[in-house]
């Protein structure tokens, strides 16, 4: 097995990235190698692929995360696990989590994200620890399933929300985690409103069929308050990262409204702090997921319950993946471009 190899994609630093092939790793003690069948590119590998990360991703390495495959092999000791088995991979390694992270290992001092700080699945075949594996329904849909993981994230900010069916939600950002966002919010019985500044976005979260809000155009927090006689939004999904909605985010929330902070915001950033006092606001967090959002999310994509295939933009071989980042990088209005690892 060792021999063997297969196609690869390596990101070489600097944005660039090339094709190449790699040894098949016939896995160890405790892990599985995978079949690669999916994977989907996400907003990290955008950062990782302008040059954004290059003091974490050591070069050359495979990235990719959004991943649904088969198992292919198994390590010793690795049980409740099957050859030929659909899984998908929560690519986080929790090995490094000490007592003082009170138990909360996906955001432990020590993580390690598969995909940015170790390998990732733009290969065919990828081994990982057995403990990151999630059965997949037998027949689920493997280019939907490559959607568990971004949906995982929204799952886990709108319990990290504690929405309640006919509560009002404002999600300001419609990529593809806010869309996702959006999407389990009105699955959860919330009436959605979406703010948006890209026009292409904004029409597309028109025809998912949500209430929008182009902040450029109106006062956000004006027309929340219009569409809600007064009361504002029990909860407020900050996704978009712009300083703008950082500042307008508290005025959107109702009294005692619940605002989560979904974005990566690398610098400090003006919030109004009077209103979490006046209003007595909740500021809370939401960093990628837990073992529950995993196993909630792959129960919606095996319910079919959501528009999930209207999300997948276009589906692009792996050997096309370094001119898909060229042009990602000139800008396209794809939401959500999946790369088919097996061809």
């Amino acid at each position: 097995m060792e021999d063997e190899r297969v196609t690869a994609v390596y990101y070489q630093g600097e944005g660039s990235f090339t094709i190449g092939d790699c040894a098949v790793q016939s896995p160890e003690a405790g892990e599985v190698r995978l079949d690669v069948a999916y994977c989907g590119i996400c907003g990290t590998d955008l950062h990782i692929a302008h040059g954004a990360m290059d003091k974490r991703v050591k070069t050359p390495q495979v990235i990719g995360h959004e991943m649904s495959g088969v198992v292919a092999e198994l390590g010793t000791g690795v049980d409740g696990f099957r050859v030929g088995e659909p899984v998908v991979v929560r690519p986080l390694d929790t090995r490094g989590e000490t007592p003082a992270d009170r138990g909360f290992s996906h955001i432990s001092a020590g993580l390690k994200f598969i995909g940015i700080d170790a390998p990732g699945a733009f290969q065919r075949s990828w081994t990982v620890p057995a403990f990151t594996l999630h059965h997949l329904p037998d027949g689920v849909d493997l280019r939907l399933a490559a959607l568990v993981e971004p949906l995982a994230v929204a799952c886990h900010d709108v319990r990290r929300a504690e929405l309640a069916a006919g509560e009002t939600a404002v999600v300001i950002g419609a990529g593809p985690i806010g869309l996702l966002v959006a999407l389990v919010a009105r699955g959860a019985g919330a009436r959605v409103v979406v703010s948006e500044v890209n026009q292409a976005r904004l029409q597309f979260a028109k025809e998912l069929g949500f209430e929008t809000i182009d902040p450029i155009a109106v006062d956000a927090a004006e027309c929340v308050a219009e569409l809600t006689d007064g009361t504002r939004a029990e909860v407020v999904f900050e996704v978009s990262g712009a300083p703008a909605a950082a500042l307008s985010m508290t005025q959107m929330a109702s009294v005692r409204g619940r605002i989560v902070v979904v974005a990566i915001y690398p610098e400090a950033q003006p919030v109004r702090l009077f209103d979490l006092f006046w209003k007595e606001l909740q500021l809370r967090g939401a960093r990628v997921y837990e073992p529950a959002d995993y196993a909630r999310a792959i129960e919606l994509v095996a319910a079919g319950t959501l528009p999930l295939e209207r999300l997948i933009s276009r589906v692009e071989p792996l050997e096309r993946l370094p001119s898909v980042f060229e042009e990602l990088a000139k800008g396209t209005s794809d939401i959500k471009i999946i790369v088919d690892c097996r061809a």
